[in-house]
């Protein structure tokens, strides 16, 4: 089955899931699509911690990648997966969604178009299948909305430079509503968004009869889409107004009759009482008049339409008075040496040799511009081989800072592979140690480092993570990291976006990284492997004892 270089290498896929079912079907259906062959599909399980692993079904010759990220919701799950890979695009497809026969050749055929025109990203279309022979409920009207839906994820792609510049997904939003609204309002900024000729199908899947009294929760998060995009959010999303206005009125009016009965103004209450039923019999005939009117879809319509308006105008007050805090930036960056911040001389002691990574400079100075300490972790085994002393060691960090500026912290670690100390990478000891010193919890650090041995050191730390792949990276190194860039510049861009991974949850098994005995000759200094990798039919993630979530 040949692989198409159109998809794989070019698209990473990202899939949140809370375990539904139709999971396994979707994995299936990309699966069996040729063109998809190669192409890496990172499975997000949001759920929260513990339960059954995922029923993946066969993965086929998918590079299926398991990540979660703790049941924050789907704007934190999709944040987890596009960190996690370093494809030029991310598609977004939801875990209820059928991809029709061709969709990753017309995938392909989408991104070429957006190449061409330098657009941000790139919707597919979506088909709600319609039940033949009797009118639609009230909630398959609903879902039936997403047909026409604006930038819906449920198969929407974008640039990761984009999702990077922007920040990703608002994490604030903690359901299925208005993320991927707000999303597109900021990456709309950086390209045009354009509609492909991809297709997906969005079942309608079972909801309980109050389903349209639970969806009310939406109506808080669209005053955090109003505070961040301003009045005419809804005109450039192409939001629909709703009914809030008129919901008022018939919860002002149950309000009142309710006060009326209490107080025996027997006028007022009965006056109250006949506009909020004239609100209900509004509300319940707009919602009747184009449904089948079954018996039990009318008795759901009317007892959810008495619900509706207060619930809409309660989560609307909620949303007017919550104020939800930002995601929160790292307190200090602390940046492997060889690799990451200094082009990689084996063992050097020369500090003529020291030449920083193209813009390492002008990353650390926005880091520090932003409040952010800057410090440097790094092994050095050059000094337990007996190839360089101490003071060449510290003759070439002098050198590092008069190329890109002062270290609030310098930590490095003299001794070998088998020495057993507590400071070495993949050890947490050097990034405990900086953290104390500057007075910062681990937590709000972020690792920057170019091997696996960076990114466990931070997890054993609790810390963050965020690996920069050259090409000493082993491919196992990068497909286990929790947040990937290309460059430093990036890192520290994602970095001060408060994105990173970090060690929140586990991921399916359990077993140790193995840890190689690489140095800085030719591959840096303690690289780590991972074990227990997966064969392409087991939709695992290669097993380590930690994995990647947003903080």
């Amino acid at each position: 089955m040949p692989t198409s270089p159109g998809v794989a290498g070019r698209v990473a896929l990202v899939v949140p899931t809370v375990g539904r079912p139709s999971l396994a079907a979707l994995v299936g259906r990309l699966a069996g699509d040729r063109a998809l062959a190669g192409a890496v599909v990172v499975v997000v399980d949001d759920r929260p911690l513990g339960g059954p692993a995922l029923a993946l079904g066969p993965t086929g010759r998918l590079d299926v990648r398991l990540r979660r990220s703790g049941g924050r919701g789907p704007a934190a799950a999709r944040n987890t997966g596009w960190l996690a890979v370093d494809a030029p695009w991310i598609a977004f497809l939801d875990d209820d969604v059928l991809p029709t026969p061709g969709w990753g050749t017309a995938l392909a055929a989408d991104l070429d178009r957006a190449d061409a025109t330098g657009a941000a990203g790139s919707q597919g279309r979506i088909v709600v299948p319609v039940v033949a022979g009797r009118r639609p409920t009230d909630w398959e009207r609903q879902t039936q909305g997403l047909s026409g839906a604006r930038w819906a994820t449920a198969d929407m792609a974008y640039r990761r430079s984009v999702l990077v510049e922007v920040g990703g997904f608002d994490e604030r939003f903690g359901g299925a509503y208005r993320e991927d609204a707000d999303l597109a309002l900021r990456a709309g900024a950086h390209g045009p968004l354009e509609v492909g000729r991809r297709c997906v199908v969005h079942p309608v899947r079972p909801a309980p009869w109050w389903v349209s009294v639970s969806r009310q929760r939406g109506n808080a998060d669209d005053h955090l889409v109003r505070r961040a995009h301003g009045r005419g959010w809804r005109a450039a999303a192409g939001a629909p107004r709703g009914r809030l206005r008129r919901h008022l009125v018939t919860t002002g009016a149950l309000v009142l009759a309710a006060g009326g009965a209490v107080t025996g103004r027997r006028r007022l209450g009965v006056g109250a009482a006949v506009v909020a039923a004239a609100g209900v019999v509004d509300l319940a005939g707009a919602r009747i008049r184009p449904g089948p009117r079954t018996p039990a879809e009318v008795a759901a319509m009317v007892a959810t339409s008495i619900a509706i308006p207060p619930a809409a105008v309660a989560w609307s007050a909620v949303g007017l008075v919550r104020r939800p805090p930002a995601r929160r930036r790292p307190a200090a960056l602390l940046l492997d040496r060889d690799g990451t911040l200094v082009h990689d001389v084996p063992y050097n002691g020369d500090p003529a040799l020291v030449r920083p990574v193209d813009g390492a400079g002008a990353a650390l100075d926005r880091a520090r511009a932003a409040g952010l300490r800057v410090g440097l972790v790094s092994n050095q085994s050059g000094v337990a081989r007996g190839l360089i002393a101490p003071a060449d060691v510290e003759a070439c960090h002098r050198r590092l800072q008069e190329l890109v500026g002062p270290l609030d912290v310098v930590r490095w670690c003299r001794h070998g592979p088998d020495d057993g100390c507590s400071c070495r990478k993949p050890a947490p000891g050097m990034v405990v140690s900086a953290a104390a010193e500057l007075g910062v919890a681990e937590a709000d650090v972020v690792v920057i480092g170019d091997i696996g041995a960076d990114v466990e050191a931070a997890g054993r730390a609790g810390a963050r993570a965020i690996l920069v792949p050259t090409a000493a990276t082993r491919p196992a190194e990068v497909a286990a990291a929790p947040a990937v860039a290309p460059d430093l510049a990036t890192a520290v861009t994602l970095a001060l976006h408060g994105l990173a991974g970090s060690p929140q949850a586990l991921v399916e098994g359990g077993e140790d990284l193995g840890h190689g005995d690489l140095e800085e000759a030719g591959v840096g200094d303690g690289a780590v492997g991972v074990a227990g990798a997966a064969g392409p039919q087991d939709g695992v993630v290669a097993r380590r004892r930690w994995a990647p979530a947003v903080g």
